[in-house]
C-alpha cells in the first residue's frame, strides 16, 4: 500500500503548482537568495534555475515539488499586491491566488520615448490631469496625474503652469518596474522619491520628477516635514523584500533656506563640524515639535525623524546643495541647475540607483544594504503574526559587526595597537591589493612610432564585483592550507616565482616579453621579492597563469556568496540605460560606439551628470568599505565609527580591487600574446600604449568587426573599453624630459595632455 501512496505522490508532485518565471525570480530576490544558493538546496545546476526563472525549461520530480514547497513558503512570506483588474487587464485565471505576476521592485524596463507631462501646481486637496508636452531626448515620465485629497475636481487652465524647464524636467525618473504600468505604482509614493522645494513669487513650490510641482502650505520645517509625511506621497518602494521603503527627500534651494530660517551657506567653522550648532533655532523647532535628529546633527545631509512605531516610520531626508551636500566632482553644476531641472537629474538617479542617502560613497554602501537587508521578520506559526525582524537574511552581512584578520586590518586598527609605535608592516604582514599605478621608460621601438593611445576600462570595478564570491561572514585562521580559488580569504604565499616571459594563456604556454609587462601581483608592477598577503582572486591568477602555489597561512570565510551581484546589476543598468538617453547604445559596432562617445556629454549635460554620479557610486561604495576615522579625535590604535557597521569590510573591498586589476592584466597578456603589444603605462582603469595611429582601430585586433577574445574589446557595457585619450610619443618623451622622470605615469594625463607641478608625481 505504501508504494501506492508514493506513486500518488509522485503523480500530484508532478503537477506541482508554481507561480510564473517572473514571479520566481522576484520571490527568490524578495528573500535575498541567490541563484546557487537555490541550486545547491535542490541539488541541481546554477543554470538549471536560471532556466527555470527565463521561463526556458520547466523543473521536473522530484526537484519540481521541492521547488514548488520553497516558492510557496516565500509567497507566504512575501505577497505582492495583484495588479488591478480592469477591461484591458483581467484576472488571469490561470495563474494561482497564491502568486502574483508582479515583478520584483529591483527590475526596472525602459519606457517609451513620448511626450513628456506639462507642469502642474497642485494643492493638498485637488487633483488635476497633465497636458502633454514634447520630450527632448529623454525618457517619458509616468509620475500619476496628481495629489488626491478632499475634492477631486479639474483646476481652471489659469492654474496650470508651464515651467520655462520642463523640457528638462522629465525624463524616465518616476518609471515603473519591469512589467507594470505607472498606475500599479505604490500608491504611497506617486508623486516619486523626492522634492525640489523653493520659493516663486512667495509661495513655497515643490517640483517633484515628472514635471509636477506642488503648492507647499508649511510655514516652518518641522511643518514641512508633517506636509511630506501626511500629504505629498513621497519615497520609493524597497529593493529587497526584507527591506524598508526609502525615506522621502527633500532637496532645499536657496530661497528654501531664506524662508525657512536656515544660513546660505555654513561657516568655515560649521563645515569642519559638518553641522550648524545644536542651539540654532530651527534645531530647537524640531526639538518642540518632538523631532529628532541623527548623531550627525543638521548639515548638508539631515535626517529628520520620530522613534519608529511597529512598522510605521516618520522619517524625512533633507538635501542642502549650497552647504556642498552635491559634490562638484560627482554632480558637476547640479547645485547651480533650476529647481525642475535639478528634480529631473536627483530624480533619474534616484530611480536607476536609489533615493541618495548623503554623497554617492555613502549611497553606493546604502545600496549593498538596501539590496540585502541583514535581518528579515519570522512569522510565528502560532498567531500567524510575524515577529520582529531578528533573523539573518541569507546572502547578508548580518547586522553585527565581524572583526577583520589582521593582515587585512589597515595601520592604527584596534587588532594592531600592540605593535611597536613606528612599526611599518611589509607585505608578509599587510594585505595591500590596490589598484594600479605603473609605468616604465618606451623600448627604441616605441619611441618611432607615432602616438600613444589610451583605453579606459568601463565601470572596471562594477566589472570587478559582477560575480565574485566574497565573505559574509568572520575570518577563520589556517595554517599550510591547501590554496581553493573558489574559497574568499587572504592568503601568505610566495609569488616571486613566477616568471612572466613564460606564461599560460588558455590552455597553451607563450613565451612573451616578461620585462614589459607589469606584476599582476603588486599594485606599482614590481615582481614580488617574498611571501605576501594576497586576495584569493590574486593567487587564483597564478595558478592561472600555471604555476604552482603553496600558502602557508590564510585567513578564509567559508560562509560566502555573491554579495556584490544585484549591486552590480543596479549599478550596470542605471549606468546603460543612461548612456543610452545620451546616444550610446550596448552593442554598437566599433566604429559607431566611438563616433557616439564624441562629446556625448554634450547632448544632455544633466543625464550626463547622472553618469558621473553613477559612477562614483561604484567606487565610492567600494572605498565605504574601509573608511578611515575622519575628524572623530581619533588616535592610534582606538576603534572609530565606521567599525561599528556590518558593511566595513576591507576583505571585501581588496577581493573587488584584486579581481579588478587581474581582470586588466589578463586582457593585457591576452593581447601581448597575439599582437607583440605592451603597454607603457596603467593607471587603476586606464591603459596606454605607444602604436602607429590615432584611434584605437588602429591597433586593437579586430577581424571582421569582431574582437580578440579574451582582450579588449570597444563597448559600453562595463568591462569592455573606450577610447580615453591620444596623444603623440613626443609629447609623452616631452613631459617626461620636462620633469625629469623618465617613468612619468602617461596614463594620468593622456585624455587632454594637461600637466602641472602639481599633477606630477600624485
Amino acid at each position: 500500500m505504501s508504494e501506492l501512496f508514493d506513486a500518488v505522490d509522485a503523480l500530484v508532485a508532478s503537477r506541482a503548482t508554481l507561480p510564473p518565471p517572473g514571479e520566481r525570480k522576484r520571490l527568490r530576490a524578495a528573500h535575498g537568495l541567490t541563484i546557487d544558493e537555490v541550486a545547491t538546496a535542490l541539488k541541481v545546476r546554477r543554470a538549471t534555475v536560471s532556466a527555470w526563472e527565463s521561463g526556458k525549461t520547466e523543473p521536473r520530480p522530484p526537484e519540481r515539488d521541492a521547488y514548488a514547497r520553497l516558492l510557496a513558503q516565500l509567497a507566504e512570506l512575501y505577497p505582492a499586491p495583484a495588479a488591478p483588474a480592469s477591461a484591458s487587464n483581467p484576472p488571469d485565471a490561470a495563474v494561482p491566488t497564491t502568486f502574483t505576476t508582479v515583478p520584483a521592485p529591483t527590475e526596472a524596463r525602459i519606457l517609451s520615448r513620448g511626450p513628456a507631462p506639462e507642469v502642474a501646481i497642485l494643492t493638498g486637496t485637488e487633483s488635476t490631469q497633465r497636458s502633454s508636452a514634447p520630450a527632448l531626448g529623454s525618457l517619458a515620465a509616468t509620475a500619476p496625474a496628481a495629489v488626491t485629497g478632499q475634492a477631486s475636481t479639474s483646476r481652471p487652465a489659469s492654474s496650470t503652469s508651464r515651467h520655462p524647464d520642463v523640457n528638462k524636467a522629465a525624463p524616465a525618473a518616476a518609471q515603473a518596474p519591469d512589467g507594470t504600468s505607472a498606475g500599479e505604482m505604490d500608491p504611497r509614493f506617486e508623486n516619486g522619491p523626492l522634492a525640489v522645494v523653493d520659493v516663486a513669487d512667495g509661495k513655497v513650490l515643490a517640483y517633484c520628477v515628472g514635471g509636477l510641482v506642488l503648492d507647499v502650505p508649511a510655514k516652518s520645517l518641522p511643518s514641512l516635514v508633517d506636509w511630506t509625511l501626511k500629504e505629498a506621497k513621497l519615497g520609493q518602494p524597497k529593493l529587497s523584500g526584507p527591506g524598508r521603503a526609502a525615506d522621502p527627500l527633500l532637496v532645499l534651494t536657496q530661497a528654501a533656506l531664506e524662508r525657512y530660517g536656515l544660513p546660505i551657506a555654513l561657516t568655515e567653522e560649521e563645515r569642519l563640524a559638518g553641522r550648524i550648532p545644536e542651539g540654532h533655532k530651527v534645531i530647537k523647532q524640531f526639538t518642540r515639535a518632538d523631532w529628532q535628529l541623527t548623531k550627525r546633527g543638521f548639515g548638508p545631509w539631515a535626517r529628520i525623524y520620530r522613534p519608529a512605531k511597529g512598522s510605521d516610520r516618520q522619517c524625512v531626508q533633507l538635501c542642502i546643495p549650497t552647504w556642498n551636500a552635491l559634490d562638484t566632482r560627482h554632480w558637476g553644476t547640479a547645485a547651480q541647475l533650476p529647481p525642475a531641472r535639478l528634480a529631473r537629474l536627483l530624480g533619474t538617479y534616484a530611480a536607476r540607483v536609489m533615493t541618495p542617502r548623503g554623497s554617492t560613497a555613502v549611497t553606493g554602501l546604502e545600496l549593498m544594504t538596501a539590496l540585502h537587508p541583514p535581518t528579515y521578520a519570522v512569522r510565528d506559526e502560532a498567531t500567524g503574526i510575524l515577529r520582529k525582524a531578528d533573523e539573518k537574511t541569507p546572502g547578508s552581512l548580518g547586522k553585527d559587526p565581524v572583526d577583520c584578520a589582521p593582515c587585512e586590518a589597515p595601520d592604527g586598527h584596534p587588532l594592531l595597537k600592540d605593535l611597536p609605535r613606528f612599526h611599518v608592516r611589509g607585505p608578509g604582514e599587510k594585505l595591500f591589493e590596490e589598484a594600479y599605478d605603473w609605468a616604465r621608460p618606451l623600448t627604441d621601438a616605441e619611441c618611432l612610432r607615432s602616438h600613444l593611445v589610451g583605453l579606459d576600462v568601463n565601470m572596471a570595478f562594477a566589472a570587478g564585483a559582477n560575480g565574485l564570491v566574497v565573505g559574509l561572514g568572520a575570518p577563520s585562521h589556517v595554517k599550510n592550507p591547501v590554496f581553493d580559488p573558489k574559497l574568499p580569504g587572504s592568503w601568505l604565499v610566495d609569488l616571486s616565482g613566477v616568471d612572466l616571459s613564460r606564461v599560460k594563456v588558455g590552455k597553451e604556454w607563450v613565451e612573451l616579453e616578461g620585462t614589459l609587462l607589469p606584476s599582476p601581483f603588486t599594485p606599482k608592477g614590481d615582481r614580488p621579492a617574498g611571501p605576501a598577503w594576497y586576495a584569493t582572486p590574486t593567487v587564483a591568477y597564478a595558478q592561472e597563469l600555471g604555476y604552482e602555489v603553496a600558502p602557508t597561512e590564510a585567513y578564509v570565510r567559508y560562509e560566502n556568496g555573491r554579495y556584490l551581484d544585484g549591486w552590480y546589476t543596479r549599478l550596470r543598468d542605471a549606468y546603460l540605460m543612461t548612456m543610452a538617453d545620451l546616444g550610446v547604445d550596448a552593442d554598437l559596432p566599433p566604429q559607431d560606439f566611438l563616433t557616439a562617445m564624441d562629446a556625448y556629454k554634450g547632448r544632455d549635460p544633466e543625464m550626463a551628470t547622472v553618469v558621473s554620479a553613477v559612477k562614483a557610486t561604484v567606487k565610492g561604495g567600494l572605498g565605504k568599505l574601509r573608511e578611515r576615522p575622519r575628524g572623530e579625535g581619533w588616535r592610534s590604535g582606538e576603534p572609530w565609527r565606521a567599525l561599528s557597521r556590518p558593511t566595513w569590510r576591507p576583505d571585501i573591498r581588496a577581493a573587488v580591487i584584486s579581481r579588478t586589476r587581474i581582470n586588466l592584466h589578463r586582457k593585457i597578456v591576452k593581447h601581448a600574446s597575439f599582437t607583440g603589444q605592451y603597454p607603457v603605462a596603467i593607471l587603476s582603469d586606464c591603459v596606454v600604449y605607444a602604436v602607429d595611429g590615432a584611434s584605437p582601430l588602429d591597433f586593437l585586433p579586430y577581424r571582421e568587426g569582431k574582437p580578440l577574445p579574451g582582450g579588449f574589446k570597444l563597448g559600453v557595457n562595463p568591462g569592455l573599453v573606450k577610447h580615453e585619450g591620444t596623444q603623440t610619443v613626443l609629447w609623452g618623451e616631452g613631459i617626461r624630459e620636462q620633469f625629469e622622470a623618465p617613468e612619468l605615469n602617461l596614463a594620468r594625463y593622456i585624455k587632454d595632455g594637461t600637466v602641472t607641478d602639481t599633477d606630477n608625481g600624485e
